[in-house]
């Protein structure tokens, strides 16, 4: 089993910044990818960002790509999303998760889950 839990959300205006933090505890996949995905409320889960255990690759969806970074800290089994420019659309419940193997980008990919941290951005 696999324990993913998300930190670091909040209100904040419009250009500004957060960094959300997921945990890893339990079997870590370290061949694998960690991802963040976020809800918008009414819409599907979508993807962020995401990054490899083992090299450190990463990816990006077009609309965050410049503003977003995804870090991860192998020794704390921390997975980071650094957020700048903060815009209201960024506003959504993220999530991290853990997959083994499969489309980084699709959510059926993905075989654990965190609980979701709140990200609301004010114009």
């Amino acid at each position: 089993q696999v324990q993913l839990v998300e930190s670091g959300g909040g209100l904040v205006q419009a250009g500004g910044s957060l960094r959300l933090s997921c945990a890893v505890s339990g079997r870590t996949y370290r061949n694998g990818y960690m991802g963040w995905f976020r809800q918008a409320p009414g819409k599907e889960r979508m993807f962020v960002a995401a990054i490899g255990w083992s090299f450190g690759s990463t990816a990006y969806a077009d609309s965050v790509k410049g503003r977003f970074t995804i870090s991860r800290d192998n020794a704390k089994n921390t997975v980071y999303l650094q957020m700048n420019s903060l815009k209201p659309e960024d506003t959504a419940v993220y999530y991290c998760a853990a997959v083994a193997s499969g489309s980084i980008y699709y959510v059926g990919s993905y075989n654990y889950w965190g609980q979701g941290t709140q990200v609301t951005v004010s114009s």
